[in-house]
């Protein structure tokens, strides 16, 4: 290990034995800055073309890409059915542990038997290419299942993460315009079955949705509401369907998925991904980024499919690369705190993939519950969602890789698709906390606001991360509001063409890169992006509440925590911790309890400038104990001194 003067962490250097195995070497950063169309080319032909492509990139209509064009595959073909055709049907694709104790192993030849079953059914129901399906599923294997089925016909999925409430899922169910559901009856959630489909059926409630039918599994045997015609048992349909389908070529730029995201304005984003990039970039992340090897590995990523990283590192990803995975149903303190390793030890994981917010609970609950365990399996750690603190890094190095295995921490977004910035374990010399260099095949710098480069290692030259070229897996579109695709990421930076990616970044005097979190009004909550607008906008909803203003605050554990600030209405009937205890649940009722805020406090004024914008860069200041930076641009500077006054009641 060697000492780094400039940021005082030590470095640690991938060991001579890791780096003579590993996937990656230093000649890809060389490839792919020698000639940058040849590489990506190069990694696209990992995968089955149907019909091979002979254009890489199209940039003529940017900022909307097209990525090797006039080529043609099937996404669900080149993750199951070209595996099984190769002789490799009986490995274990999916090691999947339920909550309650249950387990399935299911082979590749079974999931392409499961995932056919599922196409031909979709196929009766009368849906075609280009239709939209909205899966509101659990960690369960039909949810893979039903996403892969999506994607080998050509329907557009919009998997919503069901810890989602009834009017957010119906708000994504009426952008996409779906005509089909995929629920369960339940999921489990800390040893208690809790209701799904119902969430589905208030979502429905009223005709003006575009929703045909619901089709449900059985998860948890509770009884649900049952609409006859609408409604359909996943057993009685899907389990009885052929196990034989062909798949079909689609072209590179046929839209695979929508995923919602939020943005500043409370609406969510439904951001927009292809084909033929996606699949090529999430590939090749996957198997170098993890140093993946087929039929030897096990890989666990803990993530939820409701969320990209499950899309693009649970199913795409390791599935086109041959991956044995485990996927987990449950939380990782039920029944315990050991669960976790429990499951590392019973399969054997060798690549283990987290947030931040876990490793800091990890941290939290004692590192003699790890230390029960035989984690020696273990050889690649990974880290998503947020920037991880160096400390944490340390402890999970230390802790769960014995201090060994290199930790890949990974920067990326739902817009990316797929990673950006990373280390490659085996090549690249890591520092605690920092995302470090751009994987090969991507560009990105650090700008201030004219776009100027940032000068190196000089902390006050904080600046904005930028990607200055077009990538495979990039997003290629906000669905139905390309004005506002063009305004949320290229009009910043517009003269230059680049993709301002929202958030803050530094350079070292080593030029390794630092990501510094949200710039925006999204606050980075566990990994997940809520935008203060819709908190906001939950929190005004009620009728005791005349304004809110939201932040998110430095939180040991969750990275940032929600702080409210509101000011109520001259009816309202609480005043105290019970209108606050009501606040908090309403806007795990209207958002997600992901959203609920850590703290809410009543106050009679909110900092506004002139023109009647919320200052939530003070409100920060003060919910995170601070000074309170420059105030000159307030109407009244003394509104502090009233929201202090409160301070004894927080």
């Amino acid at each position: 290990m060697t000492e780094n003067t400039a940021d005082h962490l030590k470095a640690y250097p991938p060991t001579a034995e890791f780096a003579a195995a590993a996937n990656a070497d230093a000649s890809l950063y060389d490839r792919a800055a020698a000639d940058r169309d040849a590489f990506w080319a190069e990694q696209a032909n990992r995968l089955h073309w149907h019909e091979p492509f002979s254009r890489v990139l199209d940039w003529d209509d940017a900022p909307v890409a097209r990525w090797f064009g006039d080529g043609k595959l099937n996404v669900a073909y080149n993750c199951v059915d070209r595996h099984v055709i190769d002789g490799h049907g009986d490995q274990v694709a999916i090691h999947w542990e339920g909550e309650p104790g249950d387990a399935r192993a299911i082979t590749y030849a079974q999931l392409l038997a499961e995932v056919s079953q599922a196409a031909n059914y979709l196929t009766e129901l009368g849906l075609r290419a280009g239709d939209r399906v909205a899966i509101y599923m659990p960690m369960i294997p039909e949810a893979i299942v039903s996403m892969l089925a999506c994607a080998r016909l050509g329907l557009t999925h919009s998997v919503v993460f069901a810890g989602f409430s009834p009017s957010a899922l119906r708000q994504r169910i009426d952008d996409a315009a779906a005509r089909l559901v995929i629920t369960t009856d339940g999921q489990w959630r800390r040893g208690k079955a809790a209701p799904l489909k119902e969430a589905v059926d208030e979502a429905l409630i009223g005709g003006s949705h575009s929703v045909e039918h619901v089709l449900v599994v059985r998860r948890t045997e509770i009884e649900v509401p049952w609409t006859e015609g609408r409604d359909l048992w996943w057993h009685d349909t899907v389990a009885g369907a052929g196990t034989e389908h062909e798949a079909q070529a689609f072209e590179a730029e046929h839209p695979l998925y929508i995923l919602y995201t939020s943005g500043t304005t409370g609406k969510p984003k439904g951001i927009l991904h292809t084909t033929g990039g996606y699949l090529t970039q999430v590939s090749y992340t996957h198997h170098n980024v993890f140093d993946h090897k087929p039929g030897q590995d096990v890989y666990w990523c803990t993530a939820d499919i409701g969320w990209v990283t499950g899309h693009s590192y649970i199913v795409y990803g390791p599935l086109s690369n041959r991956t044995t995975q485990v996927v987990y149903e449950g939380t990782p303190n039920f029944p315990d705190e050991h669960r976790h390793w429990q499951i590392i030890e019973k399969y054997g994981v060798t690549i283990y993939y987290i947030a931040p917010t876990l490793v800091r609970t990890f941290m939290k609950w004692g590192r003699e519950i790890p230390d029960a365990h035989d984690l020696s399996s273990i050889r690649v750690l990974g880290s998503v969602g947020e920037p991880i603190n160096p400390e944490a890094w340390r402890w999970y190095r230390e802790v769960i890789g014995a201090n060994t295995a290199p930790i890949v921490d990974t920067w990326w977004q739902t817009e990316t698709g797929a990673i950006m910035i990373s280390p490659l374990p085996g090549v690249t010399t890591a520092k605690p906390g920092a995302a470090m260099t751009p994987v090969p095949g991507i560009s990105a710098k650090v700008v201030d606001e004219e776009g100027n480069p940032v000068t190196l290692g000089e902390t006050e030259a904080n600046g904005y991360l930028v990607l200055d070229q077009p990538w495979p897996s990039m997003l290629r579109g906000i669905w139905g509001d390309m004005e506002r695709y063009q305004a949320t990421y290229w009009d910043r930076y517009g003269d230059k063409g680049w993709y301002f990616a929202g958030d803050g970044a530094k350079l070292d005097t080593d030029g390794d890169l630092w990501v510094l979190g949200r710039v925006d009004d999204v606050m980075n909550v566990s990994g997940h992006r809520i935008s203060t607008a819709e908190v906001e906008s939950a929190l005004v909803g009620h009728s005791g509440v005349a304004e809110a203003a939201v932040v998110g605050a430095s939180d040991d554990t969750t990275g940032q925590g929600i702080v409210a600030f509101v000011i109520l209405t001259a009816e309202a009937k609480n005043t105290g911790q019970d209108l606050v205890a009501e606040l908090k649940a309403e806007v795990s009722r209207e958002i997600s309890p992901i959203a609920r805020p850590r703290e809410i406090h009543i106050v009679p004024e909110l900092p506004k400038t002139r023109s009647g914008k919320i200052m939530r860069r003070l409100l920060r200041d003060v919910a995170e104990g601070r000074e309170l930076g420059d105030t000159s641009t307030l109407v009244d500077p003394n509104v502090f001194e009233a929201i202090r006054t409160q301070k004894t009641n927080w």
